[in-house]
């Protein structure tokens, strides 16, 4: 008995030592003092290299590291916040301005730290949306995509039973899970750049295998097949979340004008009617144009 009160103290006291920690760091995070962050993981790891909150710590340590702002002059403006620079006479010489920039060693080794904790903490989504954003903020949109895509897996083998931050359980899980991947969606699609559209497709059929009904990944494959000119593969996707979700404007929208580029007026015009009936002021207008132009045979 005396043995088993012992024991039961002595995990007590590693908990609190380890909450003590996860404090202490965060801390020294806000002050941005990075000797102390070092100070802390190191004793840290040694006490207890098992709390999940070890390899998150040392992922934002790292990944702060590499963060440096660069000051640079150029020609042309190419930001808001730049300085402009003028010469004697009165004309533009050139724009001050700064930007981001990660230096690798300590990207390389942030990762290396979030990797081990996914590895040992499959199911804390913290871990893995801190990565993804990493991966987002260096503009490496295929090792972006691909842990995206690993996330989504990973909510097939666990049922979407996510931890936080701490161990706590995710409120809503699925939701919060889905609607975050499809803002990382919306990211690669701002970006600009048509060839990430394969990597929006990627994802949104791996949600699909999943979720088969989410109507945001069937509306991103439609549009996928829109902008490719591949009319009839974008209704067989934005047809399937129109069933799910009757009533979305974008949807219906999404249906009026692949009808409209595909010659079927008929159809173009039903769906352009529901536009304005589920829209808001901007569809409706936007809307009530088509229609027009459809009626007057354009």
């Amino acid at each position: 008995m005396k043995k088993t009160i012992c024991l039961a103290l002595f995990f007590l006291s590693i908990s609190a030592y380890c909450q003590d920690s996860y404090k202490n760091f965060q801390d020294a995070l806000k002050a941005n003092d990075t000797t102390k962050q070092l100070q802390i993981l190191t004793q840290w790891e040694k006490s207890n290299a098992k709390d999940p909150e070890l390899y998150t710590s040392y992922y934002n340590y790292y990944f702060s590291k590499s963060r440096q702002e660069v000051v640079s002059i150029d020609k042309e403006n190419k930001g808001k916040e730049s300085l402009k620079l003028v010469d004697p006479t009165g004309n533009v010489a050139g724009y001050m301005g700064s930007s981001i920039v990660y230096d690798t060693y300590f990207l390389k080794k942030a990762f290396e730290s979030i990797d081990k904790g996914i590895s040992k903490f499959p199911n804390r989504l913290d871990m893995r949306f801190g990565k993804i954003y990493g991966l987002g903020l260096n503009k490496d949109y295929e090792a972006f995509t691909k842990e995206i895509i690993k996330t989504i897996e990973q909510s097939g083998k666990n049922n979407n039973k996510w931890l936080w931050t701490l161990n706590k359980p995710v409120d809503d899980p699925e939701n919060f899970m889905l609607g975050n991947i499809q803002s990382y969606v919306e990211q690669l699609y701002n970006t600009g750049n048509d060839n990430l559209l394969k990597n929006i497709k990627q994802i949104s059929e791996t949600v699909l295998k999943y979720n088969p009904k989410h109507v945001e990944s069937l509306s991103n494959i439609s549009i996928f097949y829109i902008i490719n000119k591949e009319y009839d593969k974008s209704l067989q996707y934005s047809l399937k979340a129109h069933e799910s979700r009757p009533g979305d404007a974008m949807v219906v929208g999404n249906i009026a004008c692949t009808y409209k580029e595909k010659g079927d007026k008929a159809n173009a015009i039903k769906f352009y009617k529901l536009t304005l009936e589920h829209g808001d002021e901007s569809a409706k207008q936007q809307a009530q144009k088509a229609l027009d132009k459809l009626k007057q045979g354009n």
